[in-house]
């Protein structure tokens, strides 16, 4: 049974009023239901037609040169999970569009139109993989009885797509990032070896968001200064445990920090598409919850990035090897010091991992409920399966694996947290997913 959390029932009630089955009657759903589709309406397809597109997407982003390198690709998981949401909604009408809501014929199918927006919205945003994309299509559509219920539900599916992508043309994502001049001073963000990656998303905090207000609605306050105790144990405490020869780290928490690889949307999309199966979602219910989950990580990304680049912090390998010129006898550099995980090409705070993962936590946990068996694989550590109780026993490892790695210190992880969480209660509160009240019907 999909488990919905009483403090959140107002918040996504409708997406997960249907039991375990997916099934709903057009009786128990109310007079719009009628006008929705029959078995379209029902869940035909339960959760698999969204999970394919879902995975579909994960395949490109993770193909060399199919996704463009100064566009994030938490853009594209969130304009595919709108166009699939607001389509599926258009049609059977027990929710609250995201964006846009078309006129669907009485009996369109939502399946057939949850497939086109998916198909449309990605051959849209990657044309070169239009032919693995069309022949997903074919497979989806070849199992629905052709008709005009079909015919409608394609045509609602395609223009949905059209109309988010027209909205998303002049969100600034295409602008091309100035050239980053990093400063000298302690504290200041500068590249690192051992490639010394140039920063790619610079711009990104500038980026129109989805649901939020702009970039620096929930921004992170100020960190503790360089020559506070507080910076002094974070930075010591990743000093420790993130190195790679540390003697400290023990050796679960060097599996962690090597399992939790970015990118970490992706492992997200993944836990979240074995949820949908597990609990039998139906076909409204899971469009629902990935459009909560990847606009969430859409506008976290956008807010994280803003803050990043707002406070410029330098990352741990920089931090450490220059301990001595920051001004806290509390800490001694160590200038051959090298961190577990290559460094990413970012400023260090807020964390990344720390933030797309609490506002996973809070989404996941919004529509299945906090606890839970949730197995998680990664392949950066091949064969290795990590079990959980509930969504957010994974974002805090998640989250701490970057301190582990040497990636980040604790400070970067707890302002992540409060980012991630602030933005994801946000978007299920402002976005219009699960607003009908439907919760009654269970």
């Amino acid at each position: 049974m999909i488990k919905l959390v009483p403090v959140l029932a107002t918040l996504v009630g409708t997406a997960l009023a249907v039991g375990a089955t997916g099934a709903a009657s057009a009786d128990s759903a109310g007079p719009d239901r009628s006008q929705g589709g029959n078995e379209a309406g029902r869940g035909f397809h339960g959760a698999a037609i969204v999970v394919a597109w879902n995975r579909e997407l994960l395949h490109i982003v993770q193909t060399p040169g199919a996704q463009p390198a100064t566009v994030h690709q938490t853009r594209s998981y969130a304009l595919l999970h709108a166009a699939i949401y607001d389509a599926v909604v258009s049609i059977t009408r027990n929710d609250t569009p995201y964006l846009f809501s078309v006129d669907a014929p009485r009996g369109a199918r939502a399946d057939a139109a949850a497939a086109e927006a998916g198909h449309a919205t990605l051959t849209a945003l990657y044309p070169a993989m239009k032919a693995d994309l069309d022949q997903q299509l074919a497979g989806e559509l070849v199992v629905i009885p052709n008709g005009q219920p079909k015919e409608h539900g394609i045509a609602v599916g395609e223009e949905v797509a059209s109309m988010l992508l027209a909205a998303r043309a002049n969100d600034g994502s295409a602008a091309i990032p100035a050239v980053f001049v990093a400063g000298n001073q302690p504290g200041d963000y500068r590249s690192t070896p051992p490639n010394f990656p140039t920063p790619v998303f610079s711009n990104w905090g500038k980026v129109m968001p989805f649901v939020l207000q702009n970039g620096a609605q929930f921004r992170p306050a100020p960190l503790s200064a360089l020559t506070s105790p507080a910076y002094a144990r974070a930075l010591n405490e990743v000093k420790s445990l993130g190195q790679d020869s540390s003697t400290g780290r023990t050796a679960e928490q060097t599996v962690i920090g090597r399992f939790w690889a970015p990118p970490i949307w992706n492992t997200w999309n993944a836990i979240a598409e074995e949820s949908a199966l597990a609990h039998h979602a139906n076909l409204e219910q899971t469009a629902a919850m990935f459009a909560a989950l990847d606009l969430s990580f859409a506008d976290s990304a956008i807010a994280m990035y803003d803050a990043k680049y707002h406070f410029q912090l330098w990352r741990p390998i920089t931090a450490i090897r220059l301990a001595d010129t920051d001004g806290n006898p509390a800490t001694i550099g160590d200038p051959t010091w090298t961190p577990l995980a290559v460094t990413a090409a970012d400023p260090s705070y807020p964390g990344a991992h720390s933030t797309i993962s609490a506002a996973g936590a809070a989404v996941l946990t919004a529509f299945f409920g906090n606890r839970d068996e949730i197995h998680v694989t990664s392949p950066a550590v091949p064969g290795v399966v990590r079990n959980f109780d509930s969504y957010s026993e994974v974002a805090t490892e998640a989250g701490l694996s970057r301190i582990f790695a040497g990636q980040h210190t604790r400070i970067d992880h707890e302002a992540g947290q409060q980012l991630g969480r602030d933005v994801a209660q946000f978007v299920l509160r402002e976005s219009g997913l699960g607003h009908s009240g439907r919760a009654d019907a269970n």
